[in-house]
């Protein structure tokens, strides 16, 4: 990953809130690490070495993960674009390239990913993907959503899919946010991770 990116993650100091020696786990760390290894997940990595910390937050964060990434009613597409974005706007490389090939997978464009990997703006979108990008730009530029994006949202995705679509940006950028107070490191990966935004 390039010097040059430092939102959240290779910073000098290393990871501040790495995976505890099972020794020093509490049952109730213990208890939550093998929830997260039996269940679709596999394993305990990227924001549930720092949730660790708090186990009960970790599995209520967790259950809300599931459904947001596995079991929502929009498309995985959109799921992971829109995650992709979360991980842009906030700099955080464990998203990124955790996400980026499953969006490539669900059918983003390889072009789309890459605008996205450099800080910019894809064009030539489908209206799905261009809805999903302008609510998720406009919600994390304002906190809000403007009558002109939300009702377009809501003509795209439906009541129930602009609430999802909302708690799925606040969620990763929640996770992303962790993560970079840990500075929890990327898993290994052939996926180019991000740079810097242009200055």
């Amino acid at each position: 990953m390039p010097e040059s990116t430092v939102q959240g993650f290779g910073q000098p100091g290393g990871e501040r809130l790495p995976l505890p020696a099972d020794a020093a786990m509490t049952p109730a760390q213990r208890a939550a690490a093998q929830a997260l290894i039996a269940g679709p997940r596999k394993g305990v990595y990227g924001p549930f070495l720092p949730l660790l910390r708090s186990p009960e937050l970790l599995e209520r964060m967790a259950k809300v993960g599931e459904y947001l990434r596995f079991d929502s009613v929009l498309d995985a597409r959109i799921r992971e674009l829109v995650t992709c974005a979360a991980a842009r706007h906030v700099g955080n490389q464990f998203e990124w390239v955790m996400h980026a090939p499953l969006a490539r997978k669900g059918g983003v464009a390889e072009a789309t990913l890459e605008a996205l990997r450099a800080g910019a703006r894809p064009k030539g979108l489908p209206v799905e993907e261009e809805t999903a990008l302008d609510f998720t730009a406009e919600l994390l530029r304002t906190n809000g959503s403007s009558d002109v994006t939300y009702a377009e949202t809501l003509k795209q995705f439906g009541e129930q899919g602009v609430v999802e679509l909302t708690a799925l940006i606040g969620y990763f950028t929640m996770v992303n946010w962790l993560m970079n107070v840990a500075r929890t490191p990327a898993q290994p990966s052939d996926e180019p991770g991000l740079t810097a935004f242009p200055s």
